[in-house]
């Protein structure tokens, strides 16, 4: 009987802690500038394989040009920032639900967005290309009429190819995409001929490709998508949150500050 009492005691205990833990980020309307303040602590979340933005290194820590800049810009408020790696496709409810502060990893700014979250300011340019091996003869978005394309589960790249079906949908094979959670599996993919095009972000092309041995043997297309420009994707009622990071890039700019953390990662100034 003891043993049974114990054992409920416990069960009893750790249900307490879970439901205590849950209740730790309460979903809110209020703005969560003073409490980020005097927390001094930011949670940024990420797709931790979109090199070179946000990314696990080998040694398994967080790096990339949005993390040094997310870092450059809460330094200036004392705020300690940490990331934590989420399911790409899930971000705008990780955002809501408080789990994170700020969804900024590569977030391509676009109008079917701005209904859920609130914009920064924009600092980057970026468009959709297809990457394929030069073998397979893409020359334009046309010459992967019956070809099978990649692309990433909940990008921006997805969200135009399934919108604007004439520029590359109604071409490829069986009107569809193979769907990857990060770009490092859909790489082997390409790379073992499983898929003929992968539907990519050109800053994740150019710094993926670059880093390749055989980068020769790849051909980046750019088709008719518009272009996007990259921004923190925060809370609508974060007003205040928004008001303080876009303050921070302005300061970022006089300084030269942005222009050097782009050119660490991409040898030049790619910002706005």
């Amino acid at each position: 009987m003891k043993k049974k009492r114990k054992l409920f005691s416990t069960i009893l205990i750790l249900l307490l802690i879970l439901i205590i833990s849950g209740c730790g980020r309460k979903k809110t309307d209020t703005d969560q500038w003073s409490r980020i303040d005097n927390e001094k602590r930011i949670i940024v979340g990420l797709d931790d394989s979109f090199v070179p933005m946000g990314f696990q290194s080998k040694a398994g820590k967080i790096i990339g040009f949005d993390v040094d800049l997310a870092r450059a810009v809460f330094e200036q408020y004392g705020i300690k920032v940490d990331f934590q790696p989420i399911d790409w496709s899930m971000k705008e409810n990780e955002l809501q639900n408080q789990t994170i502060d700020l969804i900024w990893n590569g977030y391509s700014k676009s109008a079917e967005r701005e209904e859920k979250v609130l914009f920064s300011d924009e600092y980057m340019e970026n468009e959709q290309v297809v990457v394929s091996l030069k073998k397979n003869q893409i020359n334009h978005f046309s010459d992967m009429k019956g070809k099978i394309l990649g692309a990433q589960n909940g990008s921006s790249g997805y969200h135009s190819f399934e919108e604007q079906p004439e520029i590359l949908k109604n071409s490829v094979k069986d009107q569809t995409a193979i769907l990857y959670d990060g770009f490092n599996e859909a790489f082997m993919d390409l790379k073992s001929g499983r898929i003929d095009g992968l539907l990519i972000d050109r800053v994740y092309a150019n710094y993926y490709l670059s880093h390749e041995d055989n980068l020769a043997d790849y051909s980046i297309v750019s088709g008719d998508f518009e272009s996007e420009a990259f921004a923190v994707g925060i809370r609508k009622s974060d007003q205040k949150l928004a008001q303080k990071i876009n303050t921070a890039f302005e300061q970022l700019r006089k300084s030269g500050k942005l222009a050097e953390i782009s050119k660490e990662w991409f040898g030049e100034d790619v910002t706005k």
